[in-house]
């Protein structure tokens, strides 16, 4: 029996027999998903045979193609193969993992840290291990999908507030004053741009007894005197429980991790089953994560640079009239609104040499489509200015400028 015979006879799959919508936006050219990459210089890819300005990378400081980096990943590659083939409970624990995970927690201010496959793998980790039955877990309603999930996983009850509705959160949690409870939010919120009320979020949960983890992803590297985060960048690290992060954004690689207390990583060591049952990280890759580590802090300049492209092109888009929301920070979301002028102006800017990122339901409010753009600290002035003109252009013929 063929695949096709079976989706036609089996009901199950009528779920995707019926999915037509992707398929209808690739008919009509403007699919903007799996596009392949065939080479990469940092602030510039090739895809399709044509060099295009990656305006849509989490990659902030630009370490991808550092050399520090490549040399670290190479070495530990020849060293120790290329792969762990276990997880970190058993075979899979590189001396590499421990001075990540040293490294990390004096960067960070905390006791411990353990390390992760993935940023994902980390927040699922970390929410479902720690959140059992008779437990609540608060979720800001535009927290990340991975925390989203990991409540879900998690055996305990699950409240989400509006987005940085402080007074709504606290009704919420005093409302059911008997459970042990956490709030897990994001840092830095990867669709908007904003910055998680910290200081709020740190007396709501003292007055009421309750956990606080923050989601850095995408803050490590941004936001904090030294690049050390949301927790730093308000002075308060020592009143955030828990601090989740990934790196895949300014560390230039992948895999994730969790920091807290002494106590609350070695119960995640023994209960995490994302922990428990992946592959642990690959010997490059965390290499990688410790030169790009040593590189954030030996070279702040990047940061400033960072900062500088953010404010260029912040103002560049806010000067020609078009809406980036609340953004504070490199994330830079353009809001076009309805979801076809949102893949028409993704695909115009596309063919002009800018890669960005469309976003659509379910990420976003289906009023609210947008093209995510975000600046590295590698980004030159010329290329931000090129960007820019391309959305003025592109923007006046759609008519969202």
């Amino acid at each position: 029996m063929s695949s096709h015979t079976t989706l036609q006879h089996v009901a199950f799959f009528d779920k995707c027999r019926n999915f037509t919508k992707a398929k209808e936006v690739q008919a009509a050219g403007l699919y903007p998903y799996f596009k392949p990459i065939s080479e990469s210089e940092d602030t510039v890819v090739v895809i399709e045979g044509k060099k295009r300005i990656m305006l849509g990378s989490n990659n902030y400081l630009g370490l991808t193609h550092h050399p520090k980096v490549l040399e670290a990943a190479e070495l530990a590659l020849k060293r120790y193969g290329s792969g762990c083939t276990g997880s970190r409970f058993l075979n899979g624990t590189l001396d590499l993992h421990g001075q990540l995970e040293h490294d990390l927690a004096k960067f960070l201010g905390k006791d411990e840290v353990i390390v992760f496959s993935t940023g994902y793998g980390a927040n699922l980790g970390l929410i479902s291990a720690l959140v059992g039955r008779s437990d609540k877990v608060y979720l800001d309603k535009l927290d990340h999908a991975s925390i989203v999930d990991g409540a879900k996983m998690s055996y305990g009850r699950t409240e989400r507030f509006v987005h940085g509705d402080m007074e709504g959160l606290e009704r919420k949690i005093q409302s059911d004053p008997d459970r042990g409870s956490m709030i897990i939010v994001d840092g830095v919120y990867s669709m908007e741009g904003d910055i998680a009320d910290v200081p709020a979020l740190v007396q709501i949960a003292q007055r009421n007894g309750v956990a606080l983890a923050l989601d850095d992803a995408h803050s490590l590297g941004v936001l904090g005197p030294n690049g050390d985060g949301t927790a730093a960048h308000f002075d308060m690290v020592d009143d955030v429980d828990i601090i989740v992060g990934t790196f895949s954004k300014s560390l230039a690689s992948i895999g994730g991790f969790v920091a807290g207390s002494e106590q609350i990583i070695h119960y995640l060591k023994h209960h995490s089953r994302p922990l428990i049952f992946t592959a642990s990280l690959p010997p490059a890759n965390t290499a990688g994560v410790i030169a790009a580590l040593e590189v954030l802090q030996d070279e702040p300049e990047r940061r400033d640079q960072l900062w500088a492209n953010t404010r260029r092109l912040q103002e560049g888009f806010r000067s020609m009239g078009l809406d980036v929301g609340p953004t504070e920070t490199p994330i830079v979301p353009v809001l076009i609104g309805e979801l076809d002028k949102t893949f028409l102006f993704w695909r115009k800017l596309f063919d002009a040499g800018v890669f960005t990122n469309p976003v659509a339901p379910p990420a976003v409010h289906p009023a609210q489509c947008r093209l995510r753009t975000s600046v590295m600290a590698t980004h030159s002035f010329d290329q931000i200015d090129f960007a820019l003109e391309a959305f003025a252009t592109i923007g006046r013929e759609l008519g969202v400028i």
